[in-house]
């Protein structure tokens, strides 16, 4: 951790492929038959100085990598809890919350405004934060009026699992498969990889197409208004509009990709803290199950390097060796490019 308590991560940007921290940048057209973007981000929990013009469209991807340079999976080794202080050789900013609060540490995975579906792949090695892609071509959000792409960071909670063999007793439906996702109603608009703290206020029970998706709804600890809200209600009241406009943000996303509106448990209420801090305990004893291989993974790629009780587990040497094939594979591509 560099001094201020900077979270220092490197991105690389890539079609299919994990990449080591190389400071170059190659941009061609999706059309191209190598179509790569590679750069060198740094995201910190108070600043990005990230930026990037797509003239065309370009698949996206990205590795994390602590501050001495070892390659960690942002699904299985970000601890869900946020520490004090730097534990397990993954970057935390020490916290200036009381003692009785408890923070989270949020992945951010789309920045407030844009519409790229960037994701966690959670089915490929040190699971890379990548665009989704659907029968080959780019994931992008529609703009739901009057809002522009996503109307908060939107992110994951690491170490996390909806369970799609669990059903939930209260909707009757099953996990979708993928880490619980966190809607950050701060106002700083975050970078893609970037690891936040954050307070849970409640939580969201969307059903999509039939699949558990929970919403939690939560604030950067650093955000200005992070003292004033610590509820559900607390933002209805200082946020007027906010938690409808979410809702319905929710329910009409897919509609211009011509599937039906997304339904809700609960009519649509939003469930408050106690609740949503029980819905992401729950998820967290499921992922641990998986990655203590007491579930079938499905494809879920667990690779590790800090998850000592995991038959998963890899030494960063390993890990590394990951990202070097790749970059064997980057240097022949660049050789016939």
């Amino acid at each position: 951790m560099e001094s201020g308590g900077t979270l220092k991560f490197h991105f690389l940007v890539v079609k299919s492929f994990l990449v080591g921290a190389k400071a170059v940048e190659i941009s061609v057209p999706v059309s191209s038959p190598f179509c790569l973007r590679l750069c060198l981000l740094r995201s910190t929990a108070g600043n990005t100085d990230s930026s990037e013009t797509h003239t065309t469209p370009t698949s996206k991807a990205q590795v994390n990598k602590t501050s001495d340079g070892k390659y960690i999976s942002p699904f299985h080794d970000i601890p869900l809890i946020a520490e004090t202080e730097q534990a397990n050789d993954v970057p935390a900013k020490k916290s200036k919350k009381s003692e009785s609060e408890v923070l989270y540490n949020m992945v951010v995975e789309v920045p407030r405004w844009s519409n790229a579906k960037m994701e966690i792949a959670i089915k490929e090695p040190l699971n890379p934060i990548k665009q989704d892609e659907k029968k080959g071509k780019l994931r992008y959000v529609a703009n739901i009026f009057p809002h522009k792409g996503y109307i908060w960071n939107y992110g994951a909670l690491p170490q996390t699992w909806e369970d799609p063999g669990q059903k939930d007793k209260e909707t009757n439906c099953c996990g979708d498969n993928d880490p619980i996702d966190v809607c950050d109603i701060g106002t700083q608009v975050c970078s893609t990889g970037q690891v936040i703290q954050v307070k849970v206020l409640g939580i969201l029970a969307m059903i999509d197409e039939g699949e558990m998706d929970w919403k939690v709804i939560a604030i950067n600890a650093e955000d200005p208004d992070a003292k004033n809200l610590n509820s559900i209600e607390d933002v209805r009241k200082n946020r007027p509009g906010h938690l409808e406009a979410t809702v319905e943000w929710f329910r009409k996303y897919k509609v211009p990709d011509g599937k039906p509106e997304n339904k809700f448990g609960f009519n649509g209420e939003f469930k408050d803290k106690d609740f949503a801090v029980e819905i992401i305990k729950s998820t967290h004893e499921h992922w641990r199950a998986l990655v203590q291989k007491q579930k079938n993974t499905g494809g879920i790629d667990c690779k590790n390097t800090l998850c000592c009780d995991s038959p998963f587990r890899c030494t960063t040497d390993e890990a590394r060796e990951v990202v070097q094939s790749v970059r064997t594979s980057l240097a022949l591509v660049s050789h016939y490019w």
